[in-house]
């Protein structure tokens, strides 16, 4: 019997195979998958951590997705999360923002880098909507991960709940308005 891992590599391994003869087929180029196509392969996370960590990794966050509209990189910021940050936001969160849509869709995350004053990363906070995960908080899934890997907060941070509430009517978000209303 294989192990596990040796037969997802192997299942990974024939998937990519496949699509390259498949590609080759109709013509086109041979060779990695284009960045677009492999997102769209990641399934979204469990609630746990980890493997929103290996998500994120997975999509290369960094290079993906969309920073906040209007803030950039290493803007002015305050506690807890730190003097200077960088927010992504994945398509749907994205989507959410430019569209004014009052409140996040499930699936959408926002990744934000917290850095000191001298620019070094401190911590990266997740928001993580999952469908029913916690209706009394707008089904938000928090992760506060420290710049050694270790993960300080995964699942319904109290902390994290207990200072976004104060945006409730912003569906916890503090970064900018979700609505025009706003």
């Amino acid at each position: 019997m294989l192990a596990r891992p040796l037969f997802t590599g192997l299942l990974c391994g024939l998937a990519l195979v496949s699509w390259s003869c498949q590609r080759q087929e109709e013509g086109g180029e041979t060779g990695e998958m284009p960045a677009a196509e492999a997102m769209q392969e990641v399934a979204l996370p469990e609630t746990a951590g980890v493997a929103v960590w290996e998500y994120l990794e997975a999509v290369d966050y960094t290079a993906n997705w969309e920073l906040w509209p209007d803030k950039g990189e290493l803007y002015e910021g305050q506690e807890p999360h730190g003097v200077l940050l960088t927010t992504y936001l994945n398509s749907a969160a994205y989507e959410a923002v430019t569209g004014m849509a009052g409140s996040m869709p499930v699936g959408a995350i926002i990744v934000k880098e917290n850095y000191m004053p001298d620019s070094t990363l401190a911590a990266i906070t997740i928001m993580y909507k999952v469908d029913g995960y916690d209706p009394d908080n707008n089904d938000w899934y928090w992760v506060k991960r420290l710049a050694d890997g270790t993960i300080e907060v995964e699942g319904m941070g109290a902390g994290c709940i207990a200072c976004h509430a104060a945006q409730r009517d912003n569906d916890f978000v503090f970064t900018g308005s979700l609505s025009a209303e706003m």
